[in-house]
């Protein structure tokens, strides 16, 4: 037998900016990326916003235009902004993927111009995909518009939709052409969306950061008020922290079983689908978060005081900890939740490898979980859903 073998190395550069007023004329970050790589040749630009930004902002859609304009003929915007709905639903189909091809290739977007997706994670979730597909790969910028975009899945390299009843089943791995987080948009935002961009934060600060979580603790009540401040901080970290891991933790792309940033997850994103998108991504983190929290103690590697300290936090910032659909039950009386254990196994396939924790701030990987105990960790959550009964039969 002849084999060839060759290791191939690539370098990406993952920048991701922080600023305020990205289309402000005299804000450069934007038309300095657009121009990069670029002599005279005139760059394209497509831009795409979610819906809901664009009602939430009256002006943006003309801001953009102008911003644009100002910029001529060096950037040309091929067309007018395009609005997609944004939410869960965007990620539901392969539908919005297609229309996305379709008028890359009618505006003849290729791999030296700029597809621009404004919104939340699920917009750039679905925009990230078609980007990451025209061409093999055009270039993708990013601006999130919430919390949760901003401090966790708007600065990974991540892109996906939902097919089959599970999270993330068609995506890729493409790192962005930049990410920009321009904290002027999470002004507009609902209070429902500030709050649940919160519950990444607090994941990777318990895996990660013990400091930070203490910060977190810090600003609770700053950050339940929404204090721009304490919201900006804690964006800033917790993105960096993302990025820290997707740049140094070895395996950028998942080809192994392990996501320690997926603390919480395995039941988030059942609890997402169980509920027909009804709770939220960053609301099922919550949740999820909460649960294994309780779990980690459960099983002995986790002291009842850091329990209660992680739901105290998760409460004060005005997050569940609980939702009815954790005790859902199929046809057969299964309890649904629990299929999301499996799910996560199989979606990177190898043993399941499930973060844990064994301390504020040190997340530990297990390769089983007993089923009884979450079981017990469930319902611990639902009649304890106050801090102080849950401490109290945390340690009986």
């Amino acid at each position: 037998m002849e084999a060839l073998e060759k290791t191939i190395r690539v370098e990406y550069a993952h920048r991701v900016y922080f600023t305020r007023g990205v289309f402000a004329r005299s804000n450069v970050i934007l038309s300095n990326l657009c121009r990069e790589g670029q002599d005279k040749r005139s760059s394209k630009v497509f831009v795409i916003v979610d819906e809901s930004v664009a009602d939430a902002i009256p002006g943006l859609v003309d801001q953009i235009k102008g911003f644009f304009e100002s910029h001529r003929p060096r950037i040309d915007l091929v067309c007018a902004p395009v609005l997609i709905e944004g939410g869960e639903r965007v990620k539901n189909s392969y539908f919005h993927v297609s229309e996305v091809h379709s008028r890359l290739d009618r505006f003849h977007i290729d791999r030296h111009a700029y597809v621009i997706a404004i919104g939340g994670g699920a917009l750039l979730d679905m925009v990230g995909l078609a980007a990451a597909t025209a061409h093999r790969g055009v270039r993708h910028i990013r601006i999130p518009t919430t919390t949760l975009s901003q401090d966790d899945s708007g600065v990974g390299v991540k892109n996906g939709i939902n097919a089959f009843g599970k999270k993330n089943f068609i995506g890729t791995f493409a790192p962005p052409h930049a990410v920009i987080n321009d904290f002027e948009f999470l002004d507009s935002l609902p209070e429902r969306d500030k709050r649940a961009g919160y519950s990444e934060a607090v994941k990777v600060a318990l895996v990660r950061d013990a400091a930070f979580f203490e910060r977190l603790e810090a600003d609770a009540d700053s950050l339940r008020a929404f204090d721009p401040t304490a919201m900006e901080r804690l964006v800033r970290r917790s993105a960096a922290l993302h990025v820290e891991h997707i740049a140094t933790s070895g395996d950028p792309f998942e080809f192994g079983s392990a996501r320690p940033l997926d603390f919480g997850h395995w039941a988030a994103h059942k609890l997402e689908q169980i509920s027909d998108y009804r709770i939220r991504h960053g609301e099922a983190v919550a949740i999820g978060v909460a649960l294994d929290t309780v779990y980690s103690g459960l099983v002995g590697l986790l002291d009842s005081k850091s329990v209660a300290r992680v739901l105290d936090l998760l409460q004060k910032l005005g997050l569940e900890t609980y939702a009815g659909e954790l005790h859902y039950r199929d046809s057969e009386g299964d309890q649904m939740v629990l299929r999301g254990l499996e799910e996560f196994r199989e979606h990177l396939g190898g043993e399941l490898t499930v973060t844990l924790l064994e301390g504020i701030g040190r997340g530990v990987e297990v390769h089983s979980m007993n089923l009884p105990k979450v079981v017990d960790a469930i319902d611990l959550l639902r009649d304890g859903e106050q801090r102080g009964e849950q401490r109290i039969l945390l340690a009986r």
